[in-house]
């Protein structure tokens, strides 16, 4: 077994500042690696269209462009996203921060149940312990302080240097800060979709609380599922990338996640194509301003806004491009015009 190189000093990058995890002290790029699509095949055709290869070499360009922070999940490709991401880290000289989650499926009755799938985690990664060890959803029967108690005792233990929450609201998540507090202890994280195309934790003030209380906001798909990197018309929408299979696997995930716009997203015909036009043109007038991408003005838009995004990667060419949105920022008023023309994006995301 390995010890996270989280453990080690942090070298950083000159151009690429570090932010804080929570209130602990590990440091990390503030911006991340999703692995949901490392090892997947219902959804995401791992083996198919990209291979492990290219997600090793995705992976080396990752950490050469100072980005540090992988996150996983015991769910992603049945294991096999942890067990991708422990052998990538195992040969990486730099320091690292990794996180997982642990989902608790109804048929998880028990709180000990967190504990063995932190261990299995562990073994998957081939670590002693986990940088951020993560509660992906809650499901019933098992009560939501069950679980954070679960949370502290993997704390006590040693196994994880950090924990946090997912697809949590303001009350859960103050809740979950309170149990911790009354223990001496912190909440470091919440994981919840946020981009120009979901703007909920913005409206619901969940940002700005999460900032009052030291959490560190984790937004996933801040793409929207690539809907925002202007790759899609009209005549190519989303809808048309994804085989028939795939978007009923997706259907599936959003069934099971109904506050996911994202996989919704995957389900954009011409129509909400159309309509999400005029700010996918905005973010491509932005981008030439600044010699960048849609994709990395998106990205960076999340990383202005106060939240460390977590963009997926399967190749080389998506390793640089997202690597791209460090090292500079959107100005003020980019981010009011971003803000501005998004806002009126919300119900195309929310009806999709």
């Amino acid at each position: 077994m390995r010890t996270t190189p989280a453990e080690r000093s942090q070298p950083g990058k000159p151009d690429v500042p570090c932010v804080q995890l929570g209130r602990t002290d590990i440091v990390m790029s503030p911006l991340g690696i999703g692995t949901w699509s490392w090892g997947d095949h219902m959804i995401w055709g791992y083996g198919q269209s990209y291979t492990r290869q290219d997600l090793e070499t995705a992976f080396r360009v990752c950490v050469e462009k100072g980005i540090t922070f992988f996150d996983t999940a015991e769910a992603y490709g049945w294991g096999q996203a942890e067990r991708l991401l422990g052998q990538f880290a195992h040969t990486c000289p730099e320091p690292l921060v990794i996180g997982t989650k642990f989902l608790p499926s109804p048929w998880r009755l028990r709180r000990s149940s967190l504990l063995a799938a932190l261990e299995n985690s562990l073994n998957r990664l081939d670590m002693e312990r986990v940088d951020l060890y993560q509660f992906h959803k809650h499901f019933p029967p098992v009560s939501f302080e069950a679980w954070m108690d679960s949370l502290i005792e993997a704390l006590e233990m040693g196994k994880a240097r950090a924990v946090g929450i997912s697809n949590c609201g303001q009350h859960q998540m103050l809740q979950a800060a309170d149990l911790f507090s009354e223990r001496g202890m912190s909440l470091s994280s919440n994981q919840v979709e946020f981009s120009l195309l979901s703007r909920e934790p913005e409206y619901t003030e969940l940002l700005n609380v999460a900032r009052r209380q030291g959490i560190t906001l984790i937004a996933y798909s801040p793409l929207a599922m690539g809907v925002l990197t202007g790759k899609y018309t009209a005549e190519n929408p989303p809808v048309h990338k994804f085989s028939l299979r795939e978007r009923l696997a997706l259907y599936a995930y959003s069934l099971a996640m109904p506050s996911c716009s994202a996989a919704k997203a995957c389900q954009y015909g011409p129509h909400e194509i159309i309509q999400i036009q005029h700010l996918v043109d905005v973010l491509r007038d932005i981008a030439a301003a600044h010699h960048k991408t849609p994709a990395q003005v998106a990205l960076n838009w999340v990383i202005c806004k106060g939240a460390v995004p977590i963009v997926g990667v399967k190749n080389e060419k998506q390793a640089l491009e997202n690597a791209g949105a460090l090292g500079w920022s959107l100005t003020r008023t980019d981010v009011a015009e971003l803000d501005e023309v998004s806002s009126r994006m919300q119900q195309v995301s929310n009806s999709a």
